[in-house]
């Protein structure tokens, strides 16, 4: 006799519904989902385990009386227009995910005898973000015209994250769940968040973004590393219109300074203000977006209001519309940037000195066996 399990309709609901699915949605995988909503009858442990699976949902919760509260576990500071109630369990557990490997690199850090980063917390929001962003560039080591002598977004992108990794903050950028292409993270929902920390904080950016946008994400996430505990936090800005938040707003201030500084672009302006692609041009050579480039160009009086906001609103529907393409690329040069080398690096030789089974180093780069293999040598490691 197989044995079934008992399980209440409301937590079979709720779960569904927790991962954006409606039940006819998975009628196709689970034909008896709804005799089992009903009462009609109960799923088998395998049935329920495969429903755990394909909603994402840890096993155990299902046997609870009701739906668990389930806040993030990190300040929210997201305003992208209709973004769900609740946070997706796909950006639950890329937070879990990261909280895991910065708790492990702290660790690691400070038993290593490692200073603490001075510039985490160094910022008020008393300060004025232009200066904030300034020293952000300064930090970095980012010299006048460098995005412009790129050659492309994906290069300014590789550029920023290696430098703020030589700061000692791990930049992660990826649009899925881990290396799972079947949980596609979604920028409605966000579009990156930053874990401070004084000895290894953490930007994560949504790769499923444009390039142009991953650049305003990776500086705005620095602003708030710099504003340490208090900017802790998920974001979710659309078209760099904060909402109210004053955390937000600095953090888009500084980003923009650090991004697109003042004195450049007034310098850069003299030579496309003619131009009827002028914000296009501004924004190819400083590898931000068009909408970047023509908000700072307003801030800067460069432009009057009706100028932006008419081009604002023809190119973000323009935008909308346009359907982007999946991402795809080599396997292990993803890895640069879901996990980073740096990272990776530190955990392949706590790994090897026996300071960290090979087990949690799996876990904590989201590679396995062979896979992790072959990125270490890719690295120029060679593990036993």
């Amino acid at each position: 006799m197989i044995a079934r399990v008992p399980i209440r309709s409301e937590m079979l609901r709720w779960a569904c519904a927790r991962a954006g699915y409606e039940a006819r949605e998975l009628a196709p995988r689970f034909p008896h989902l709804a005799e089992w909503e009903n009462g009609q009858t109960q799923p088998t442990v395998k049935q329920l385990e495969a429903f755990a699976r394909a909603t994402h949902t840890p096993l155990g919760f299902l046997f609870l009386p009701e739906p668990p509260q389930e806040p993030l576990p990190i300040p929210d500071f997201r305003t992208v227009n209709d973004r769900p109630a609740h946070p997706s369990p796909d950006l639950l557990d890329t937070i879990y995910a990261m909280q895991r490997r910065q708790d492990w690199l702290r660790e690691e850090r400070v038993e290593g005898e490692a200073d603490p980063l001075e510039f985490v917390g160094n910022a008020r929001l008393t300060d004025e973000p232009t200066a904030v962003g300034q020293e952000m560039r300064r930090a970095t080591g980012l010299n006048d015209g460098w995005a412009g002598e790129v050659p492309s977004w994906q290069e300014a992108v590789s550029v920023l994250r290696r430098r703020f990794e030589a700061l000692g903050v791990m930049a992660v950028i990826n649009g899925i769940v881990g290396n799972n292409t079947h949980r596609k993270l979604d920028v409605e929902e966000f579009r990156g968040f930053a874990l401070t920390d004084r000895y290894a904080p953490l930007i994560f950016v949504n790769g499923a973004d444009t390039r142009s946008a991953q650049m305003f994400t990776l500086a705005h996430e620095l602003a708030h590393v710099w504003l340490g505990a208090a900017g802790e936090g998920v974001s979710g800005f659309e078209g760099l219109f904060p909402g109210d938040s004053r955390i937000e707003k600095f953090c888009d201030q500084a980003a923009a300074e650090f991004l697109v500084p003042a004195r450049e672009l007034r310098e850069h302006w003299r030579d496309v203000r003619n131009a009827p692609d002028s914000f296009q041009r501004v924004a190819r050579y400083f590898k931000v977006s068009p909408i970047v480039a023509g908000r700072r160009a307003m801030e800067l009086r460069l432009v009057n209001r009706e100028t932006f906001f008419d081009f604002y609103n023809t190119y973000t529907q323009r935008e909308r519309r346009q359907v982007q393409a999946a991402s795809g690329g080599d396997f292990y040069n993803n890895q640069n940037t879901r996990v980073g080398a740096a990272f990776a690096t530190s955990v392949m030789r706590a790994a090897m000195a026996g300071r960290l089974t090979f087990k949690d180093a799996y876990a904590l780069t989201g590679l396995r066996g062979g896979a992790f293999q072959e990125y270490a040598k890719r690295l120029g490691m060679v593990l036993p």
